[in-house]
């Protein structure tokens, strides 16, 4: 699947689960500052919200920190420092149905900064509700794997503080 984004076609990766949930519990996860805070970071990093301001052209300004020793090993080996500040700015808010948001890569070493775009949508079903990911390829195959990774390893965290198993 291929999208256009700022100016540039790139290919798609999607990434799905079904949670036993509502579609407004899993939005209110997604779009406050506590909700994202409490599953947004992959395991071995924690967020902190600085800034959330929720429509089209908003921003969302977080900062992500390695706090688990093999992360910080990584990040230092990698000559990343152990806090990013991330910036998003979201696209299509369309609550509780749909989320679409930009984000800035500009933490990369030796790599011009550009942005990626990530769409999710929540569906309700007879299973639970479907939500469906679907992200930008980044930059080479490298960094999209650890998108792909970090994403879906996000996704399980969601299921945890739901409270409830996840399918995928």
């Amino acid at each position: 699947m291929t999208t256009l984004f700022t100016g540039r076609v790139v290919n798609t990766v999607r990434i799905e689960r079904i949670y036993s949930s509502t579609p407004e519990r899993i939005w209110e996860l997604w779009t406050t500052a506590a909700g994202i805070e409490s599953w947004w970071s992959p395991d071995g990093f924690t967020t902190e919200v600085g800034e959330l301001e929720l429509r089209p052209g908003g921003a969302l300004v977080h900062t992500m920190t390695a706090t688990a020793p093999e992360q910080i090993e990584f990040m230092k080996a990698a000559g990343m420092p152990l806090s990013t500040e991330s910036r998003k700015t979201f696209v299509e808010v369309d609550e509780p149905g749909r989320l679409s948001y930009s984000s800035l890569a500009d933490f990369i070493p030796g790599v011009e900064p550009y942005e990626f775009l990530t769409m999710v949508e929540i569906q309700p079903g007879e299973q639970g509700v479907r939500v469906t990911m679907t992200v930008d390829e980044m930059h080479d195959e490298v960094w999209t794997q650890r998108l792909v990774a970090g994403r879906t390893n996000e996704l399980d965290n969601l299921a945890k503080v739901i409270g409830e198993g996840a399918a995928g």
